[in-house]
């Protein structure tokens, strides 16, 4: 039997300076005897144990176990059932879209709307190199050119000045990626699109509920995408969603993620179709989640504020943008450690390992990734390699309670005192 071989390169095989870029390997978490308790316990941890604040969990406060009865006791337990329906229309209405297409994950919810426009080989594709590897691969599935681009400083989304010198004859698209919760400047970069006649799809995975100039993430573009991850601001475990004002685009995209069966006769097919369907036990859970979505980007946002008023007085630590025209949702409240705080990223990181504090790397950029360091080698995009080498993120749940907060600044300070 001959199996698939990874592509092994390792970070010094890059080269020294490229190498001081890929973080560590991840820190051995310590469970804590001073973390503050809460009710969020672990079934197998009573509330006096030592414990660890994840990095991210999922917040299940709403009617998700009733709606979940009700798919069993009714036997509507797969991809059919009021629950697909329900979920699709009341998340699109959040996003201020009339088409809600729901799907496996957010990965086939690229792939599902690059499929649909007819993205193929001999395109290209503009994306953020500083993105997660989800966007680039399911570029690569439907055997397209990704095009990368560097991030801008100020909100660590995608340059919209290098989008512009990036098109050519072969663009077909565009995917923005909302970075962390923040907007991407979408005017700009519409006109842009528009002016060249390239779809522009978000990759909102990490926006849920976001607003850019008072208009809902996922109805900026010409579609958009959206993961339902356990990390994610709401979550079906997996899962994924297409939104779009454009109904042909969404009636290809439903018709294609179920095998793209012909409305003539059953068991006859036009495209290329793939099994990308959400179950009704999920969407059971999303629709629920759905309907606490503006509760739970609130409670983010006050968490982010708790955060950023805390970490105010420690030198060398760099706060999470929101431009003007954004409604940062902080999927994941990051930072950037640069050198006046006295120890590095991954050193911060092992000390709050050791206070029981789970954290982790901002993204590793796709012209880093072995299974894309050919395909851009020799390319390099400085302001993504800085958020790579700097940033990371903190515990950011909808469910985190202040003292938690207090707690995680507090240690972070501790730290910071090591190396005055």
């Amino acid at each position: 039997m001959k199996l698939l071989k990874p592509i092994d390169i390792t970070p010094d095989e890059m080269g020294e300076d490229i190498a001081k870029i890929i973080p560590g390997t991840e820190p051995p978490l310590h469970v804590s005897n001073t973390a503050p308790p809460v009710s969020r316990i672990p079934i197998h941890q009573d509330s006096d144990s030592p414990r660890i604040i994840p990095v991210c969990e999922p917040t299940l406060t709403g009617k998700e176990k009733d709606y979940l009865m009700e798919c069993i006791d009714t036997n509507w337990i797969s991809s059919a059932g009021r629950f697909i329906t329900e979920f699709e229309n009341a998340f699109a209405n959040k996003c201020h879209c009339q088409h809600g297409i729901a799907c496996s994950n957010g990965t086939v919810a690229i792939h599902l709307a690059l499929a649909a426009l007819g993205i193929g080989a001999g395109d290209e594709v503009i994306i953020p190199t500083f993105t997660m590897i989800a966007t680039i691969n399911a570029v690569a599935y439907t055997g397209a050119t990704p095009v990368l681009v560097d991030s801008e400083p100020k909100t660590w989304n995608m340059d919209i000045n290098q989008v512009a010198d990036k098109i050519s004859s072969k663009t077909k698209v565009i995917i923005p990626v909302h970075t962390y919760g923040h907007a991407v400047d979408m005017d700009p970069l519409m006109e842009l699109a528009d002016k060249h006649g390239i779809c522009v799809i978000e990759d909102a995975a990490e926006a849920h509920g976001g607003e850019y100039k008072n208009r809902r993430v996922g109805s900026l573009g010409h579609g958009a995408t959206f993961s339902f991850y356990a990390n994610k601001n709401i979550t079906t475990g997996e899962g994924g969603m297409v939104t779009t004002n454009h109904a042909e685009l969404a009636k290809l995209c439903r018709n294609l993620r179920d095998h793209a069966f012909s409305e003539e006769r059953h068991f006859w097919h036009k495209y290329l179709g793939y099994n990308y369907r959400m179950t009704n036990l999920q969407a059971a859970v999303g629709l629920a989640q759905t309907e606490a979505l503006d509760d739970m980007v609130a409670a983010r946002r006050r968490n982010a504020k708790l955060y950023t008023d805390m970490l105010a007085d420690v030198a060398g630590i760099i706060t999470p943008p929101e431009a003007h025209y954004c409604k940062n949702t902080y999927w994941m409240y990051g930072v950037l450690v640069n050198d006046e705080f006295g120890m590095s990223r991954d050193e911060l990181r092992r000390f709050l390992a050791s206070e029981g504090i789970e954290t982790r790397t901002f993204f590793i950029p796709m012209h880093f990734q072995p299974i894309y360091y050919q395909a851009f080698k020799g390319q390099r995009y400085h302001v993504a390699e800085n958020l790579c080498r700097r940033g990371f993120y903190y515990p950011s749940a909808s469910s985190l309670t202040q003292n938690e907060i207090r707690y995680i600044t507090s240690a972070t300070k501790r730290a910071s005192a090591i190396n005055p």
